[in-house]
């Protein structure tokens, strides 16, 4: 397959962009930068120059595919507002070139915004409906687009897909350790987080775009719920520093913005995935990776 790949130069991306060569298909990837289009043409991949602002560059992209997997997100923390309303433009894009193509579409997702009391269910709709609603409501918009002849794939990711050199919530937190000289973590540390390794994920999204039916909702999770603690006393352990407490309405000033993404619990079963697709993730844990030095020089 000729796959276009929005964020394909990205932390997810760039691996699937493995996964997707390695398993002989072709891609085109979406780069916003001279840096990016350089690695993405070391690799084979064909370059379009462009962000996801840019609609017509994504229209293309996936007018010139036999499917699209995409992954950029703005993550403007500064701008959620402006954040959630260009994933909503783009999976629209994305979406309607593709309509009535019966072509895959796999759409990133994630677990916040979810109650906590449980873990999520490939079968729960995600709540966020509407462009005003968590990611402009980009899941149920992608899955809209099933009714119009789109092969819509979910894919819902863990808070922490992680492995060597991975850049994402859990850097965050060994950041804040080093600079407060313990690793915290929050009330009693009890709430939970769902893990993979990043080579897993990508293995899921290719097979998710080679064979998942229409309107799945694939749950990129290997571990279900790693708790808070567990993974503040592993940041601790590697790089022997205490392990403390922190007071839930401390949050901000002792982790920063992940503080209150680290006061969630974000948890799923991936169980109907693995069966669906013949899945089997096969990395290490998240706290093996941490452990391991993942986060030493990131």
């Amino acid at each position: 397959m000729r796959v276009f790949v929005t964020g394909a130069s990205g932390w997810i991306g760039s691996a699937v962009v493995d996964e997707l060569i390695t398993t002989g298909h072709e891609v085109v990837g979406l780069a916003r930068s001279e840096k990016s289009a350089r690695s993405l043409e070391r690799k084979g991949v064909r370059v379009l120059r462009g962000d996801m602002e840019d609609l017509d560059v994504l229209r293309r992209g996936a007018a010139e595919s036999d499917g699209v997997i995409h992954l950029a997100n703005k993550h403007d923390w500064s701008d959620p507002v402006g954040s959630d309303r260009a994933e909503r433009a783009s999976v629209d894009a994305l979406g309607g070139e593709l309509a009535g193509s019966d072509r895959p579409l796999v759409v990133a997702s994630v677990l916040s915004g979810f109650p906590g009391d449980r873990p999520v269910l490939e079968t729960d709709p995600s709540p966020a409906v509407g462009p005003d609603s968590n990611r402009g409501g980009s899941e149920n918009l992608a899955l809209d687009y099933v009714r119009r002849g789109v092969r819509t794939v979910v894919s819902r990711f863990a808070p922490s897909v992680h492995g060597q050199g991975d850049w994402g919530f859990v850097k965050f937190l060994v950041d804040a350790a080093r600079k407060q000289g313990c690793s915290g973590y929050l009330g009693e540390g009890t709430t939970t987080w769902s893990a993979v390794h990043r080579p897993d994920a990508a293995r899921l999204l290719r097979l998710g775009l080679e064979r998942a039916p229409a309107g799945t909702r694939m749950h990129v999770t290997a571990e279900e719920a790693v708790t808070t603690r567990e993974i503040a006393e592993a940041i601790g352990r590697h790089l022997g520093i205490p392990v403390v407490r922190v007071a839930p309405e401390d949050a901000g000033a002792h982790f920063g913005f992940v503080g209150g993404f680290f006061a969630r619990t974000m948890t799923a079963s991936s169980e109907l995935t693995r069966a669906a697709l013949n899945w089997h993730p096969t990395g290490p844990t998240l706290v093996e990776d941490i452990e391991a030095g993942a986060y030493d020089l990131v």
